[in-house]
């Protein structure tokens, strides 16, 4: 299975691709590295949401997993970037319990791709997070999706009326 690694500000990452597909993002470096143009796609939509340039991604994705964790997790990407959903409000959705959108949440085998970063508590405590540092890394992941929205959603200034016309 061909894995790519990246660097990132939460540490390396590794990519894994089987039937052009990405089926896993890993934290850490992977063993098996051989670079695939899908792999090099998805690094670069990567590297992007990092700079705050990317607030989705268009990469075919085939993550293992029963029916019903496939569903949560075709609900997760369906959370808008720099929102959040509680895992009520998906249980209610998917006409299941909490603690069954939680499991399936924490068996997401790629993070970020599916966002489940982006599911926290009742009242909007974070919750735990199974990726690099736990909830500080699902705190950095929705704070810099708000940052990039906010940055995306600010007026451009004019340079008409500011003394610097030629």
């Amino acid at each position: 299975m061909p894995q790519l690694a990246l660097h990132t500000p939460l540490g390396e990452i590794t990519l894994s691709e089987d039937s052009d597909a990405i089926v896993a993002l890993d934290w850490g470096r992977g063993r098996d590295l051989d670079e695939t143009p899908l792999l090099r796609r998805a690094a670069d939509q990567l590297q992007d949401y990092f700079d705050g340039l990317r607030a989705g991604f268009e990469l075919p994705l085939a993550p293992f997993g029963s029916p019903f964790r496939q569903a949560v997790w075709a609900a997760l990407r369906a959370i808008p970037a720099g929102e959040t959903r509680s895992y009520g409000e998906l249980a209610r959705a998917l006409g299941t319990s909490a603690r069954a959108v939680g499991q399936a949440n924490g068996a997401n085998p790629i993070p970020i791709l599916i966002p489940c970063h982006r599911v926290v508590g009742t009242g909007g405590s974070l919750g735990g997070y199974s990726g690099a540092e736990g909830p500080a890394t699902k705190r950095y992941l929705l704070e810099l999706e708000r940052r990039a929205l906010a940055k995306r959603a600010a007026p451009v200034a004019s340079p008409i009326g500011q003394g610097n016309l030629l």
